[in-house]
């Protein structure tokens, strides 16, 4: 056991938990849907983060790596591209979305829970999800992660151009309902995605950490710059 991959674990699971009651209370006072959206995430990343310690700290299993898998490859990065979502292109259409996305969560959640594993885990090794799950559970973790990765980064190159070209990157009615103004969308959105391309640098951080130290290391660090990303349009320039 690696008191450092502990400690940092621990730590990504404190930060994420604290996270998620401080979006969880913007979107109680305000009920703006990307607050909501990013409390969803924020929870997710808590539970993935929270199975990373345990496994740290008492070794893996096959609940505790499904738990892991399930909040942290499926189902994380979904919702927090919902909050880009909302933030750029209004709540009514982040609404409908995030009714389908609630469907395909429930779904992934359901096959995860049954989904059979090839072979038994070993406590003290990272597992792999292409050595202990089918098909069906690494297409939703590929999915899931990828394409909800590519709308987050896709969001941030263009607010950097609307910006670029002095124009907001949301509609202006959604700008003006949300308070959020054209330089604060940008940052989140920037960060957004800086921390989404960070969460997902831990493979080629594992050659050189290891895969436990390489996870743990991103998590900090990514929820941190997330944290600040999703702090920017939360904080109002006037009461």
């Amino acid at each position: 056991m690696d008191t450092r991959t502990v400690a940092l674990a621990a730590f990504a699971s404190l930060v994420a938990s604290g996270f998620a009651l401080v979006t969880a209370d913007r979107w109680h006072r305000r009920r703006q849907v990307h607050h909501g959206a990013w409390t969803i995430a924020m929870v997710l990343f808590a539970v993935g983060s929270f199975s990373l310690w345990w496994a740290t700290s008492t070794g893996w299993s096959d609940g505790v790596f499904r738990v892991f898998f399930t909040a942290g490859a499926v189902l994380n990065v979904s919702w927090l591209a919902l909050g880009s979502i909302a933030l750029l292109a209004g709540d009514r259409a982040a609404i409908m979305i995030g009714r389908v996305i609630a469907l395909l969560s429930a779904f992934a959640i359901g096959v995860m829970a049954v989904a059979p594993t090839k072979k038994d885990f070993i406590a003290t090794e990272f597992p792999q999800a292409r050595d202990h799950f089918g098909v069906l559970p690494r297409t939703l973790a590929a999915v899931g992660s990828g394409l909800p990765a590519l709308i987050i980064i896709a969001g941030a190159v263009w607010s950097i151009v609307r910006l670029a070209s002095r124009r907001s990157p949301a509609l202006a009615r959604v700008q003006r309902r949300n308070l959020v103004t054209t330089p604060r969308l940008v940052v989140s959105n920037v960060l957004i995605a800086i921390g989404t391309l960070v969460l997902s640098a831990s493979g080629s951080l594992a050659g050189r950490l290891g895969e436990e130290q390489a996870f743990t290391v991103t998590l900090s660090v990514g929820v941190v710059i997330l944290f600040v990303g999703f702090m920017v349009p939360s904080v109002r320039t006037s009461d």
